[in-house]
């Protein structure tokens, strides 16, 4: 069986795991389809990861989008 998708929206700011190596840890979700967009707040990286990779990764959903 099946995990239910975790519910995520554009603009959205999460919290991941791993630290990205500039040292921030919070994201902002910036695309949502197959593949996940989100932007580092520390640094304005963007990086795309599959579904399954970042719903695994994510720790916890920081702030909901409006």
């Amino acid at each position: 069986m099946s995990k239910p998708l975790l519910d995520i929206r554009v603009g959205d700011i999460v919290q991941m795991r791993k630290l990205h190596p500039c040292g921030g840890d919070t994201w902002q979700v910036v695309r949502i389809g197959a593949e996940i967009g989100i932007r580092c707040l520390t640094c304005n990286r963007k990086v795309m990861l599959m579904r399954a990779d970042f719903e695994r990764r994510v720790k916890r959903i920081v702030e909901r989008a409006s």
